[in-house]
């Protein structure tokens, strides 16, 4: 008698048939094979401890400001995802826009729309418009849910590709480092990067029409982006960059830029 078997091939490809979506704006497609809704509530497992490591800046000029630009920018952000058919993209969404006392030059959003800013990006920024350019850039990064297309590989790398629950109860300590590397809150140079500058671009593309969307002028992106050229200094190869080379940045910006202003509403 002929023992019956599942072509394991065939369910591979239904699988990630199944699992294939398209990222709005950009229309790329792109396979999670990670659970959002577990990425979700790691998200917000991190960040609180995050915050609760860390020195928040909770009343100021610059809290507020970072929490007016990151309601701005949610608000349209979260009309157009309702309008155009991505509403599960933002399903269980509750954000939050902290401003953390730090020098370190940086900000990012997880899964769910934990937003952090760190105090040594501000002066960078300039004004709520710099800010705006930066908060539409990591918002851009959860709603294309790069940190899930990251945290896949770097499971499979590290881990052997176990499944993420597997890894949460028999890895905790590892799983946690490899989530925060998946979504920038950790630095390396080498081959695994927290975004690949594919998604570094797309993050600009899409945070370029979400500032717009809040009434942001985008042609102010490149301008910060020269500003951060400025300030960072000697700079390793763009080979082994966590961003795009900063003059390709801006031409890419600048080519992007037709399309970000017909959204563009002064406000």
């Amino acid at each position: 008698m002929r023992k019956n078997y599942i072509n394991i091939s065939t369910l591979i490809v239904v699988f990630l048939t199944l699992s294939c979506t398209k990222v709005p704006i950009t229309g790329r497609k792109q396979t999670n094979l990670l659970p959002e809704t577990n990425l979700m509530s790691m998200a917000l497992t991190n960040y609180n401890q995050i915050l609760g490591s860390s020195k928040v800046i909770s009343s100021g000029s610059n809290a507020d400001l970072v929490k007016n630009v990151g309601n701005k920018l949610s608000n349209v952000v979260t009309n157009y995802m309702n309008s155009n058919g991505f509403s599960s993209r933002i399903k269980g969404y509750n954000w939050q826009f902290n401003l953390i006392d730090d020098p370190t030059i940086n900000a990012w959003c997880m899964p769910g729309g934990k937003v952090a800013f760190y105090s040594g990006i501000l002066p960078i920024c300039k004004d709520e418009t710099g800010v705006a350019v930066v908060m539409g850039h990591e918002i851009a990064h959860a709603i294309a849910r790069h940190g899930n297309e990251r945290m896949s590989q770097l499971l499979m790398v590290q881990l052997g590709g176990i499944a993420l629950d597997v890894a949460t109860s028999t890895k905790p300590e590892e799983t946690r480092q490899i989530f925060q590397l998946a979504y920038g809150v950790g630095s390396t140079v080498g081959l695994m990067l927290p975004y690949s500058r594919k998604h570094e671009s797309e993050a600009d593309r899409m945070g370029l029409i979400f500032m717009s969307m809040a009434g942001y002028d985008p042609r102010e992106a490149p301008i910060f982006w020269e500003r951060m050229n400025k300030a960072g200094g000697s700079r390793v190869p763009e080979l082994l960059s966590t961003h795009p080379n900063p003059e390709n940045r801006i031409k890419y910006l600048n080519k992007c830029m037709p399309e970000a202003l017909k959204y563009y509403k002064p406000r």
